[in-house]
């Protein structure tokens, strides 16, 4: 049997090497991107579906009685209603530990953004302050060590790890947040409140759940020290974006750095777009996307999916 496959959104992943996926034995169709209202045609007669971000519900998974397999091209599976699919039989596969070098070395991109100042040193430059200088150097921005400085983890997986072993090369002392309602605290871990008070840099990792939405509000923003760098590569929702324009605004925080956003992409009247700060730098949802890890991804993605065929054949 020769198995039908659209991959619905494969524009997601840029000029990755979508040649693994190309080279299995389906006849696949790839879609750049696929509106909601554009998902049932492309699935029709379909056994395999390949999203990324595509939503793919109980009421559309319903209609879709060839299905047998669904790929994510991402490691969060939100987008797929996971009981629908069980009770129809199809089987649901992620990708796990593609972007882990990928999104750490992103953390400290958006770090070294405040901490050393290069930006606005290069603008400097270009302005002609260097050049107007005294002294052989122009020491106009403040710059700090990360060397002592105390990194605060929030979620601890793959992504958390990956991130705290740059930390450690930097020199950092970690801790790494117990869950904020836990009842006791695991060993090596720190109760939810103290972490934050004791953090320099905080640091988020963990997924977004129905009970930890708006994680970072005012009340924890607050228990943060005033030089404390916040930043977020996980999911846009774990940080309440009024409450972080006010503290920044109020120098209750010093910086925060966003690779997420709670609607993705952002409307333009989103209030951390239409109120820009000085410190605060948003990146557009791309630490996970270096060309390594895109292309990583296809191919786990492809390894994946080769292996169910196979299972198939018997």
């Amino acid at each position: 049997m020769t198995y039908s496959a659209a991959y619905l959104d494969a524009g997601s992943v840029g000029d990755a090497d979508l040649s693994p996926l190309q080279h299995l034995p389906l006849q696949l169709t790839l879609y750049p991107s696929t509106g909601p209202d554009q998902v049932l045609t492309r699935l029709h007669g379909c056994q395999i579906a390949i999203v990324n971000k595509v939503v793919l519900d109980s009421a559309l998974l319903r209609q879709l009685p060839e299905l047998r397999y669904i790929a994510v091209t991402a490691t969060g599976i939100n987008n797929i209603d996971l009981a629908a699919a069980t009770a129809a039989g199809i089987t649901v596969q992620n990708v796990d530990n593609y972007a882990s070098a990928s999104v750490a070395q992103h953390v400290f991109a958006l770090l070294l953004h405040f901490t050393n100042q290069c930006a606005a040193y290069q603008q400097s430059v270009q302005q002609g302050s260097w050049s107007k200088s005294e002294h052989f150097c122009l020491l106009e921005q403040p710059m700090q060590e990360l060397a002592g400085q105390t990194m605060t983890l929030v979620g601890y997986g793959t992504l958390g790890q990956a991130t705290a072993q740059l930390a450690r090369a930097f020199g950092m002392q970690l801790c790494i947040a117990e869950r904020p309602e836990a009842a006791s605290c695991r060993p090596g871990r720190t109760p939810f409140r103290q972490a934050l008070e004791q953090a320099d840099v905080l640091s988020l990792h963990c997924p977004l759940t129905a009970d930890n939405h708006h994680l970072i509000g005012a009340e924890q923003l607050a228990w943060l020290k005033p030089t404390a760098i916040l930043i977020n590569t996980a999911r846009g929702g774990l940080v309440e974006p009024a409450a972080l324009l006010s503290a920044l605004q109020r120098n209750q925080l010093y910086a925060a750095a966003l690779d997420v956003l709670e609607q993705e992409p952002p409307d333009r009247m989103h209030p951390l777009l239409q109120q820009p700060h000085p410190r605060l730098l948003i990146t557009p949802h791309v630490a996970w996307a270096t060309q390594a890890a895109r292309n990583r991804l296809i191919a786990n993605t492809a390894s994946q999916l080769s292996h169910w065929l196979k299972k198939q054949a018997g």
